[in-house]
C-alpha cells in the first residue's frame, strides 16, 4: 500500500511539468522565385525528379534508385557536395499541372522528419513563371531546448536556405543572368 501512495505521489508531483514539454510542430517553408522565360522552359528544365542536382548547386548527385523517373513511388538517392546523402520519394507527379509532390524517407541524416514538399511552376504576369517550392516538417531534436541549429528557427533557416539556393540559381541558369 505505502509503494502504491509512493508511486501515485509522484505521478502527480511530475504531471505538470510533463505538460510542459511539448512535441515538436509541423513548420512550413513556402519560397518563390519569378523568372522570365515561359512556363515550358522552366518545367523543361525542373521536371525530372532525378536532375535536382542538375539545377541546385548543393547537390553533387540525383540518382533513381527505385523505380521509373517521374512516377510515384520512385526512389531518388541525393548526395550534398561535400555532404551527406539521403533518399526522397516521389509522392505525385502531375505533369499538366506543372507539379511534383515527394518526401524524405527517414531515417535522414537532416535535422528533421515528416518532411514533405511540393515543386510547382505556374505562369504568372507579364509573361513571367513563378516557381513555388513549399514543404512541411517537423525538427527531429525533440527536447526543450535543441542547438539552434536544431531548433524550430534553426530547421526554417535551414529549409529556407535550401529553397533559395535552388530558386536563385535556377532564375539564373534560365535567364542567363
Amino acid at each position: 500500500m505505502n509503494r502504491s501512495i509512493v508511486a501515485l505521489t509522484l505521478i502527480a508531483l511530475a504531471a505538470p511539468w510533463a505538460v510542459l514539454a511539448e512535441a515538436p510542430k509541423t513548420l512550413h517553408v513556402v519560397e518563390t522565385v519569378e523568372i522570365k522565360a515561359p512556363v515550358s522552359k522552366v518545367w523543361e528544365t525542373i521536371k525530372n525528379f532525378d536532375s535536382l542536382n542538375t539545377w541546385h548547386p548543393a547537390f553533387a548527385k540525383d540518382e533513381i534508385i527505385k523505380g521509373k523517373n517521374n512516377k510515384p513511388g520512385a526512389v531518388r538517392q541525393l548526395t550534398v557536395k561535400d555532404g551527406p546523402t539521403f533518399t526522397e520519394e516521389l509522392l505525385g507527379f502531375t505533369p499538366s499541372a506543372h507539379s511534383y509532390r515527394y518526401k524524405i524517407i527517414d531515417p535522414s541524416p537532416l535535422p528533421m522528419h515528416g518532411y514533405l514538399s511540393t515543386i510547382s511552376v505556374a505562369a504568372g504576369a507579364d509573361g513571367v513563371t513563378v516557381v513555388t517550392w513549399k514543404g512541411r516538417f517537423k525538427r527531429k531534436n525533440v527536447s526543450d531546448n535543441p542547438p539552434d541549429a536544431e531548433s524550430d528557427a534553426g530547421v526554417t533557416k535551414f529549409v529556407t536556405g535550401v529553397y533559395r539556393g535552388g530558386l536563385d540559381n535556377l532564375k539564373k541558369m534560365i535567364e542567363g543572368g
